[in-house]
């Protein structure tokens, strides 16, 4: 690739610079006869077409490259979008020509040139500075067709909850989450609500609801962003969240289990962050051997309960006398229940 580069730029040379020494060659040759109007006619262009075969590439490859390097720095969007401004800016010139021409003296030749810079420079900020609505249009208006799937949405709504929960965003900063977040006015109206509260437990998750949005508008890898929509017919925040999901197509993120069972009777998508975390939890079989420390007592007589780093509940029979201590047991049996999975197990001493 690089090769045919070069030969273009050798090309492209020989010709910008035989042409100049072409014009050279017939001033030089002016009010000459003979001889040396032949050399002067002769020489430059065949010295200049060298010159341009040979430096070609070096005057011409080094400035596209720096240029290809500056351009690497914006999103694609962004310069479809400079482009489209700048465009419109100089048609809109092009229009004012005619008239701005007339101008007497020097303003003739120098008024439509700045107007054509001011105006290509307006319709570059104008088009560049609506980069999140015209991402936010073509998320909705062209969906991403996954293969044997229908059309994906690029777009989340997020709930008080979801936010409120925190994980979140340690969930986005991996990377799985493809779409932007839209946190609706509502649900802002209702963390400042929350953090407002005279209760201490509830003003403190909402203030750490408002830290989590902080933290991901400056660190978030996909869009953040408020929607103005709102639904003032709609009862309460939930009906409001389904209804603007179903309007833009796109899933609701959240934690509450009633939001997620009235969404799935609306048919609106749900993405539950307590759903992902029990799927993403390690499998473990009847009879494999792990380690807990067993931090309180069971319900039934003589069980000793314990946690895993996931959370994961761990049920020990006979586990009550190890209270406090860290115990080796063999999983007897694995139970799947709403809240989550709960493993029961029995010492391994015992098993023994």
């Amino acid at each position: 690739m690089l090769i045919n580069i070069n030969l273009i730029f050798r090309i492209f040379g020989a010709i910008f610079f035989g042409y100049v020494g072409l014009r050279m060659g017939e001033f030089l040759a002016k009010g000459d006869t003979g001889n040396t109007e032949v050399i002067f006619w002769a020489a430059p262009p065949v010295l200049f077409t060298i010159f341009g075969i040979i430096a070609g590439p070096l005057i011409f490859l080094g400035p596209l490259r720096r240029f290809q390097e500056w351009t690497s720095q914006f999103e694609p969007i962004q310069l479809v979008l400079g482009i489209c401004g700048l465009v419109a800016g100089l048609l809109v010139a092009a229009l004012l020509t005619p008239a701005l021409v007339t101008l007497p003296g020097v303003g003739g030749v120098l008024v439509p040139f700045v107007v054509m810079a001011v105006l290509g420079s307006l319709g570059v900020a104008a088009m560049v500075n609506r980069e999140e609505q015209f991402a936010d249009f073509l998320s909705r208006y062209v969906p991403l067709v996954g293969k044997g799937t229908g059309p994906v949405s690029r777009q989340i709504v997020v709930d008080t909850s979801a936010v409120i929960d925190g994980r979140m965003a340690d969930i986005v900063q991996t990377g799985f989450i493809m779409g932007a977040l839209v946190v609706p006015r509502f649900v802002l109206d209702e963390l400042r609500y929350i953090a407002d509260s005279p209760d201490a437990l509830r003003r403190n998750r909402g203030r750490r609801g408002l830290e989590i949005l902080g933290r991901l508008q400056k660190e978030s890898p996909v869009p953040l962003r408020v929607s103005e929509t709102d639904f003032e017919d709609a009862p309460d925040v939930d009906g409001k969240l389904i209804r603007l999901a179903k309007s833009m197509g796109c899933p609701i993120m959240t934690n509450d289990f009633n939001l997620n069972r009235i969404a799935e009777l609306e048919g609106v998508r749900v993405l539950n962050v307590n759903h992902l975390a029990n799927a993403v939890k390690a499998m473990v079989l009847p009879g494999e051997e792990m380690e807990v420390r067993i931090i309180q007592e069971g319900k039934e007589s003589g069980q000793g309960v314990g946690f895993l780093d996931d959370g994961t509940m761990v049920v020990v029979e006979g586990g009550r006398r190890y209270l406090n201590e860290q115990l080796e047991v063999i999983v007897t049996r694995v139970l799947q229940t709403v809240a989550g999975r709960m493993i029961f197990a029995a010492p391994k001493a015992a098993g023994q």
